[in-house]
């Protein structure tokens, strides 16, 4: 198939929309006419050089929708025509991550999909007769994607392909951060740094947990509003105040947060979300993605003194099966996404959005 394209021809660039020659799925591949997608910060990290598993040239976009269009040899899951997701993490159902209910994490074809490629270690995509690359096994940047068959939810039919997109990321990963990472719980105090789409859904998923108190922290105020609509029950900035914001917010909450929820991708914010949990039982869970290189520093008596420090990808869903149930939830009114969209643009625009992004807006 040729169809338009957005390629990331090299590191620091604006995307170039380009025809390209989109492959059939070959054995255990599936081909997906993208309807809508969003851009996520992650992109961006990609395209700025930042991250080490970067390959250049490649088709962007992890968060995506659409219907499928072929099947290769010995696909049984989906068919064409059926309503889908891609998944960046997964779902074999046979590695020893998914036999084990404690992580998302399947590793099935993560060695090909770091390095931009199919399992098979080649690629469906060309454009000017070059390969490019595959980027986190979804690549939905293009009119029509191809994916493992392992990394493709089959949602409802009825589910608006412009909404449901977002659960292929950002909305699904703040959500299980707070419902699966941290298992917050009904009258906790929460703390969420970072109000962006993913500080956003925490907040939701804590609301949905049943937290009396979330406290929203970000620099730009311009978010405040949104986040209180979210479920947040209070909001400030870090230069309000004359001390580090751990010790504002632990005298403010008597001792300290139960839950807090790094959602930036800074080390140092990492730090001040551990610091501002409670003595004892505190947990404070990274879910922002720092730079390639950089580490953590803390006390060891923060630890030793009972707070705990989780991550969590994909908000610890387990893919396949969660995916096609959140699309559900969304359905029946029990989470929101059609509030997490700002702008809806066309693809030629796409490097618009990202400018909205880094923006804030």
């Amino acid at each position: 198939i040729k169809c338009k394209a957005a390629v990331a021809w090299e590191a620091g660039k604006p995307l170039s929309i380009e025809e390209v020659v989109v492959a059939p799925p070959k054995a255990h591949e599936v081909r997906i006419k993208i309807v809508a997608t969003a851009v996520c910060h992650t992109d961006a990290y990609t395209l700025s050089g930042a991250d080490p598993e970067g390959c250049f040239p490649v088709i962007l976009g992890h968060e995506g929708a659409g219907i499928v269009e072929s099947v290769g040899e010995g696909v049984t899951k989906v068919k064409p025509g059926d309503a889908v997701i891609p998944l960046y993490i997964p779902q074999c159902g046979e590695c020893k991550f998914c036999k084990n209910p404690k992580t998302n994490l399947c590793q099935k074809i993560r060695i090909t999909q770091g390095k931009g490629l199919m399992p098979d270690g080649t690629s469906r995509f060309t454009c000017r007769g070059k390969q490019i690359y595959h980027f986190m096994g979804t690549s939905t940047f293009c009119e029509y994607t191809v994916v493992a068959e392992i990394s493709v939810a089959k949602i409802d039919a009825a589910a608006p392909l412009d909404k449901v997109c977002l659960l292929g990321c950002g909305v699904s990963t703040g959500y299980g951060a707070a419902v699966n990472t941290a298992k917050v719980e009904p009258g906790s105090t929460c703390a969420v740094f970072g109000l962006g789409g993913v500080g956003l859904a925490v907040i939701m998923g804590c609301k949905i947990a049943g937290a009396s108190r979330i406290i929203g922290i970000d620099l730009n105020k311009d978010k405040y509003a949104k986040a209180k609509e979210f479920g947040a029950t209070e909001c400030f900035s870090p230069e309000d105040f004359k001390k580090p914001i751990q010790e504002v917010l632990v005298e403010m909450t008597d001792g300290g947060v139960d839950y807090s929820f790094e959602c930036i991708g800074n080390v140092g914010v990492m730090r001040a979300a551990l610091e501002a949990c409670h003595k004892g039982w505190g947990v404070s869970v990274i879910v922002g993605v720092a730079a390639a290189g950089q580490e953590i520093s803390t006390r060891p008596f923060q630890l030793v003194t009972g707070r705990t420090w989780k991550g969590t990808a994909f908000g610890g869903w387990k893919s396949v099966d969660s995916v096609p149930k959140l699309v559900t939830d969304y359905m029946s009114k029990k989470i929101k996404v059609d509030e997490f969209v700002t702008h809806t643009l066309p693809f030629d625009k796409i490097n618009e959005a990202f400018e909205l992004m880094h923006k804030g807006k």
